[in-house]
Parts: C-alpha cells; sequence; structure tokens
C-alpha cells in the first residue's frame, strides 16, 4: 500500500508536468514550495504528509456569495451562457457548488466527496474544516458541496463557485466556516444583494460578515458589491432610494471606498413601461456588467501573481512571525521550568533535610557513603535519575502551561496553522533546554527562506516581463533604427548641399 507521502509526491509531480506546458514560471514555484514544505515540517508547522502546494488552487478562482434570492445563480447562468443553476424566488440550492469546464456537452453533477479528496480543487479535506466547527457534521460532506461540469468556454482555465445563501438556517456555523475558506482562496469576490428587498437593515448579521469582516483584510480589492435585480426599483416613486439606502447600509460598515455596482437580468426582467427610465436602467447595468466581466477575465493573470505572492508570505510569515513568536515563548518556558526546578528541588531537598534529621540518618548515611565508592556512585546515580525525571516532568507541566496563551498570541497577530504543534515539537523530551531558537530553525532554514524571498520576487519580475514593458526596449530599438536612418539621410543631404556650393564657388 502506498504512503500519504509517496501520494502527495505523486499529485506534485502531476501537478508539476501540467504547469510545464501551461506556465514554466509557475512550474518553478511549485519546485519552491517543496522547499518552503521542508522548513516548515522541520519546524513542527506542517505535517510530513501535507505540502503548501496542495492547499492552494493553482486554477483562478471566482466565489459567488450573497443572501438567499439574491439573483446568484441566474448571473451565473447568464454569464456561461448555458443553464446550469436552478434560479428561482426561493432557495433551490442549498450547497456550494463548484463549477468547472468539460469537454462532454451535457452537465454533470458529482458530490462533494469527488471535492474533498481532490487535491486540485478548493475544497480538499474540508470535511476536517466541517468537523472542526461542528462536530458529526464532517461525514456529511455531500449535504454542503457538489461539483459540477459544464461545457461553457467561458469556464476555460478557471473555477467558478456559486453558494447558497447563508441567511440564518440550522447549519450556519458551518456554511459561514466554509464560506471564510472560500474566500481566502479566491481570486475574485462577487457579493451579491437583493435589490428586491429595499430594507438592508433587516440582514444585518449577513452584511455584517460580508462587508465589515472583509474589510479587515488585506485583499479587499479582490471584492465587488453588486446589487442585482434592480429594475424591480423602476416601480418605486425614487428609484435611486433603493440603491442610497443599499450604500448607506454598506456605509455604516465600513466600505466608504471602491465600486459599488447595479445590475439586472434583462432576459428575466419585468418590462419598464418609461422608455427613458428603461434606457436609463438598460445603460447602467450593461456598463457594470461589462466591469464585472472584465474583472472575471482577468483573473487569470492575477491567479499567478496570487501564487507567487503565497511563496513570499509564507516564507515571511514563517520568519517574520512565527520564529519570533515560539522563540518568546521558548524563552518563557525556560525561564518557567526552571524556576519549577528549582522550587521542586527545593521542596526535596527540605523534606529529605527533615526526614534525616528526625530520625537521626546522620550517622548511618555517613557511615554508608565511607564503606564504598561503589555505593556513593550508585547512589549519586539514583538521585540523577529521579533529578532527571523530575526535570523532565516539570518541563512538560510548564510547556502545558503556556498553550492557550500560545493561541491567543497568535490570533492577535494573525498567525494561521499548527503553532501549538511546532512549539510542543520544540518543548518534545530530549531537545536541550538551552537551545534559544525553535526547532528546525538554523542556518540552513534561513538560508533556504533568504532564497525563497529572492526567487519570489524574480518570479515577479518574470510574470511582469510577461505583461508589461516597462524599459520600452523594442520600441526604444525601433526609434533607435529611425534614428540612425535620419541621421544617415540627414548626412547625405549635408554632403549634396556641400557638393552644390563647391560646384558654384569653383564655377
Amino acid at each position: 500500500m502506498r504512503s500519504d507521502k509517496s501520494i502527495i509526491n505523486a499529485r506534485l509531480k502531476t501537478l508539476e508536468k501540467h504547469l510545464e506546458q501551461e506556465n514554466p514560471i509557475l512550474l518553478k514555484a511549485v519546485q519552491n514550495f517543496r522547499v518552503l514544505d521542508k522548513v516548515f515540517q522541520g519546524m513542527g508547522l506542517m505535517k510530513k504528509t501535507d505540502s503548501h502546494a496542495l492547499n492552494i488552487p493553482w486554477w483562478p478562482l471566482v466565489s459567488i456569495l450573497g443572501t438567499f434570492s439574491a439573483g446568484k445563480s441566474a448571473f451565473v447562468n447568464q454569464y456561461l451562457g448555458f443553464k446550469l443553476q436552478r434560479s428561482g424566488n426561493q432557495a433551490v440550492d442549498d450547497k456550494f457548488t463548484v463549477i468547472c469546464y468539460s469537454r462532454e456537452k451535457n452537465a454533470q453533477v458529482l458530490p462533494g466527496t469527488a471535492l474533498d479528496a481532490d487535491p486540485r480543487f478548493p475544497f480538499y479535506r474540508m470535511s476536517e474544516e466541517v468537523e472542526s466547527v461542528a462536530a458529526g457534521e464532517g461525514i456529511k460532506i455531500d449535504t454542503y458541496l457538489q461539483l459540477k461540469t459544464c461545457p461553457s468556454n467561458k469556464l476555460l482555465g478557471k473555477i467558478m463557485i456559486d453558494s447558497p445563501g447563508f441567511d440564518a438556517d440550522s447549519q450556519r456555523t458551518s456554511t459561514l466556516r466554509i464560506t471564510d475558506h472560500i474566500i481566502d482562496l479566491s481570486d475574485l469576490v462577487l457579493v451579491f444583494f437583493d435589490a428586491r428587498h429595499p430594507e438592508p437593515g433587516a440582514m444585518r448579521d449577513t452584511l455584517d460578515h460580508l462587508v465589515s469582516e472583509t474589510l479587515k483584510r488585506s485583499d479587499t480589492s479582490k471584492f465587488l458589491f453588486i446589487l442585482n435585480q434592480i429594475d424591480t426599483a423602476a416601480k418605486e416613486d425614487n428609484s435611486e432610494e433603493v440603491v442610497a439606502a443599499w450604500q448607506r447600509a454598506l456605509g455604516e460598515r465600513g466600505l466608504t471606498a471602491g465600486r459599488f455596482y447595479t445590475i439586472y437580468n434583462k432576459e428575466l426582467a419585468e418590462p419598464i413601461a418609461d422608455e427613458n427610465l428603461r434606457l436609463r436602467f438598460e445603460k447602467k447595468s450593461d456598463a457594470d456588467l461589462a466591469d464585472i466581466y472584465h474583472r472575471m477575465e482577468q483573473i487569470e493573470v492575477e491567479r499567478a501573481y496570487r501564487i507567487v505572492n503565497t511563496l513570499d508570505s509564507q516564507s515571511r510569515y514563517v520568519r517574520d512571525k512565527v520564529v519570533p513568536l515560539l522563540s518568546d515563548y521558548l524563552a518563557q518556558w525556560r525561564k518557567r521550568t526552571f524556576i519549577g526546578d528549582a522550587v521542586l528541588f527545593g521542596i526535596l531537598m527540605i523534606i529529605a533535610t527533615i526526614i534525616i534529621v528526625k530520625f537521626d540518618y546522620w550517622d548511618g548515611l555517613s557511615s554508608k557513603v565511607s564503606e564504598s565508592a561503589l555505593n556513593m556512585g550508585i547512589t549519586a546515580a539514583i538521585i540523577a535519575v529521579i533529578l532527571f525525571v523530575l526535570h523532565h516532568f516539570m518541563r512538560q507541566i510548564m510547556a502545558k502551561s503556556l498553550l492557550k496563551s500560545i493561541e491567543k498570541s497568535a490570533k492577535k497577530i494573525n498567525i494561521k496553522g499548527s503553532i501549538v504543534s511546532a512549539f510542543q515539537y520544540s518543548t518534545r523530551p530530549l531537545r536541550s533546554i538551552f537551545a534559544t531558537a525553535p526547532a528546525g530553525w538554523g542556518l540552513f532554514s534561513k538560508r533556504k527562506i533568504e532564497g525563497l524571498l529572492q526567487k519570489s520576487d524574480l518570479f515577479v519580475q518574470e510574470l511582469n516581463d510577461n505583461f508589461t514593458n516597462p524599459s520600452g526596449e523594442g520600441a526604444n530599438a525601433n526609434n533607435e533604427e529611425d534614428e540612425v536612418e535620419y541621421e544617415y539621410e540627414t548626412v547625405e543631404v549635408e554632403v549634396e548641399d556641400e557638393a552644390k556650393t563647391e560646384t558654384k564657388a569653383q564655377s
């Protein structure tokens, strides 16, 4: 039977083979993720059967979030030009649906297990995440996820995720956990609201999660906020007030910058009697849709930068956040252990002294010690073993006393992952208590991290060369040729003029 490690290596080789044809720069990134894995594994931050390369989606990812009946599924069908998702006024699909391209003419629906077990997709091992927030729900992964294939060419080179609305329901905690997971992985997040419900205050919790929480992120530019089905506002006496109400609601939650889109599906819209009003609504919706579609088409470029940035950010993460935090807590653990040892040994010495004095063992002990050096050595060895056992007992007690504090500190500075496992690995038995650096962090690992940071910069430069030409080398070369040709022609003219002048002078 193949080991987990060999299976992961096989998956990485398959990924490398795929990227060798698609994007050689990203192929180099995969190879450098292997180096990063070794550093993380050496520090106890990652299992030896895991890899960074398998925890990020290598295809561009567009996520579509929002409330029930906000028109998310209808938008997906409109964009794909294929009736894939069921749509309606009520909640018709209560699962996260991953949509990807297939050459088959007919769409296929596969269970959530197809995503949970395949590292190429964004929900790899999602059952473990669900189980961590809702005990017993991990085995029901098929009730949360599904995979759909579609022959639309719009899906070539990208993946879309259509989410269920996450208004109050029986699985809200798990749904929000999955939502946070796909937000982290996505290159573009479209957040839909329903213009048919002009009272945004009624969805305070949803707005808080979709807007307030996302604005704390460093990647807020990937969020587009869309007020859908705006055609229904045409029936209102003051249609602009509907949009204004939503803008105020979003502004109250901190969204004061960025584009706010208003769109509707003309095929599903009710007729707008006022011709001028209809044209105004259509013009605005068409312009906003064009902007949204353009962003969706650009994510393939953004994906390459995102993956390279992951390599860079994870390298900085371990160097600038994990190592300082672990070093600080190792120092605290060392100090507590020494104090605990001193107190424990002191108590033992006091107890031993009391017993010896009370029962008048001094003469007996001194005579036995003087009888034989061998007896003295055995006694010393027994005492050393006892002290060694007590010391390691104290080490573990003090290490456990710091675990909750480590978790809190890690959350404050946004450290994710197995920081507790790394601390336990650094405080494992038989590792020297005098080691000031975390386990696995030494000269070689430092050099590896610095090398990865340099390489990530080079990858960005290579990507820039594919999409930009800041130096204008090609243009300069053409200009130089033109200038040389022009100068050559100018010289010829000047020589001809001088010859004519000399001829006239001779005449």
